[in-house]
């Protein structure tokens, strides 16, 4: 097959919402569950200053991605993009990170999944259509939101607070996966994560200086974890499916990503012993199914998500 026709056929299968994945990107994609599942927890068993811990893991990451990235050209408009991605990205993971500390992993997790629900909200505002079917998935999803802060309300103000957190970090999720499409565009995708990568690690350096957190005291455990999210959230989970959607509807790898959630919830119970309050549990499934709903009967809106 030429070239062109194999490009031409990637974009009509990144642009059918129904289509299956190929082969290569259903692993891909797989590996990203994997990948993202394992942030939550890491994050929650660090105790590294949040913004220290999102400096190192970017630029860890950046520097990994580095070298396939300098085989490709890039352009003003996807730098650009990339650069208004990385900044976003870092203000994501300020909130994302609170959350993953005051709330428990389960909660937090199924929150950032209302991503999509962000992401067609924006749609909406920028003009663009949501079918009406779509607005009762947004209702199931809020309804799951409201039992999920009240039942930690009850438990205690910072768990709700983990939950105002983790719902900040879904409209910016969004956000930055909006822009990240419009990089890709133009933009490989190595070279589109190097510069979104520094730039989100360069955005958190002055946090840290002016806050004057520390930066590198801290104990081999602290680096190993770092390198944990390097590895795992960082290249196998965002990298892969930012790879992913050059040529995977963004609808369908929003509802693979949902299963970030179970991967997490568990990878909590096992490395910390944390369970979520059963009462959490039915909002959980509330958000999900709403999610479902919004992203399967959304066609016009190009939603995406990464935790």
């Amino acid at each position: 097959m030429a070239k062109g026709e194999q490009l031409q056929n990637s974009e009509h299968i990144r642009d059918s919402h129904t289509a299956v994945p190929a082969k290569p990107d259903l692993i891909r994609l797989g590996i990203g569950i994997i990948g993202i599942g394992t942030s939550g927890p890491l994050i929650a068993m660090s105790a590294m200053p949040i913004v220290s811990l999102i400096f190192w893991r970017n630029l860890g990451g950046a520097l990994l991605t580095l070298p396939f990235a300098i085989r490709h050209r890039a352009n003003r408009e996807g730098v650009k993009w990339s650069i208004i991605a990385g900044i976003v990205l870092a203000f994501h993971f300020v909130a994302f990170f609170l959350a993953m500390r005051w709330t428990t992993v389960a909660a937090g997790t199924a929150l950032v999944a209302l991503q999509p629900i962000f992401a067609a909200l924006f749609v909406k505002m920028g003009g663009g259509h949501i079918p009406s079917k779509a607005w009762l998935g947004m209702i199931v999803s809020f309804s799951g939101v409201l039992l999920i802060s009240g039942v930690d309300l009850n438990i205690s103000f910072k768990s709700f607070l983990g939950d105002v957190s983790a719902l900040i970090s879904a409209a910016l999720a969004a956000l930055y996966m909006i822009a990240g499409s419009r990089a890709q565009r133009t933009l490989e995708t190595a070279t589109y994560t190097t510069i979104c990568y520094f730039v989100c690690a360069m955005s958190a350096l002055p946090m840290a200086i002016f806050s004057g957190v520390e930066l590198f005291d801290f104990t081999a455990r602290e680096w190993w974890i770092v390198i944990g999210l390097i590895l795992g959230a960082q290249i196998l989970g965002h990298t892969m499916f930012n790879s992913a959607l050059k040529r995977v509807s963004p609808a369908i790898v929003s509802l693979i990503i949902f299963f970030e959630v179970p991967v997490s919830s568990i990878l909590a119970m096992w490395w910390i012993a944390q369970r979520p309050p059963l009462g959490i549990l039915p909002g959980i499934a509330l958000i999900l199914i709403g999610c479902v709903l919004v992203v399967s009967r959304t066609r016009s809106a190009q939603v995406e998500v990464t935790p």
